[in-house]
């Protein structure tokens, strides 16, 4: 993904990834690639422990925007996903957790162009929390060693949409429900309806932006964790139809 990230105040954490995932391998405390360029890969190594503590929140964005450009250019790095599995079969050492849509487009592994072991991941529909999610956002940054809270919505969101129609809908209802502030304080002068996908995009940048706040706002332990830099939560946005993602 790049070739060097220094950890704050160490050339010993230098860390070097390749084309397979955030990072690969580890040797006293430098990770190093099992891969060689261009040739596919007949073993993978998971992300270690050492490895993931050596990056910073901002490394991990790095790294993952620059997945994305890969993405996005159709040079992927080359994967063996069952190879990725049994390196993690002993243990997960994750960077990243990402809340994201259940949108089958939406996916932040291959958006990404990461590997299996980088990210936890909680995928509800409008990328929302509750308690459990909170819940399981702590789990994953203060029990589990996670850097990086990413919450990514993404174009043409079909549960803003329905936010905005009034959609009526079993236990759907409810979870709507919570887009109608994201709705209502979105500034928008045009047609201020789901059949505009430009209104819907602009609420669902403004839901994500509402649901950092929510995090830091209703779950003490991961704000304390921010204050300190042990974490950092963002905001992201994937386009649908450029596979660009974009920081908001």
């Amino acid at each position: 993904m790049i070739d060097h990230v220094h950890s704050e105040g160490s050339c010993a954490g230098c860390i070097e990834t390749d084309r397979r995932g955030l990072l690969v391998g580890a040797l006293t405390g430098v990770a190093t690639t099992a891969m060689l360029a261009g040739a596919a890969p007949a073993e993978a190594t998971a992300l270690t422990q050492a490895a993931r503590d050596v990056l910073t929140p901002d490394a991990i964005i790095k790294l993952m925007l620059e997945g994305n450009a890969r993405f996005v250019a159709g040079t992927p790095r080359l994967n063996n996903s069952l190879a990725e599995m049994k390196a993690t079969a002993g243990g997960q050492f994750p960077a990243a957790v990402v809340v994201s849509c259940i949108d089958s487009r939406a996916i932040v592994e291959v958006l990404c162009d990461l590997a299996i072991g980088d990210t936890f991941n909680a995928r509800v529909a409008g990328n929302t929390v509750n308690d459990d999610i909170l819940g399981s956002i702590e789990f994953a940054c203060a029990a589990a060693g996670a850097k990086l809270v990413v919450v990514m919505g993404h174009t043409h969101c079909g549960a803003i949409k329905g936010a905005i129609d009034n959609v009526v809908l079993g236990n759907l209802t409810l979870l709507l429900a919570r887009f109608k502030s994201a709705v209502a304080e979105t500034a928008y002068a045009g047609n201020r309806t789901g059949a505009n996908y430009d209104f819907v995009d602009a609420v669902a940048v403004t839901n994500v932006k509402q649901t950092v706040g929510i995090i830091r706002g209703r779950s003490p332990v991961l704000a304390g964790l921010e204050a300190k830099g042990t974490i950092k939560i963002i905001g992201t946005m994937y386009d649908i139809t450029t596979g660009k993602l974009t920081l908001v």
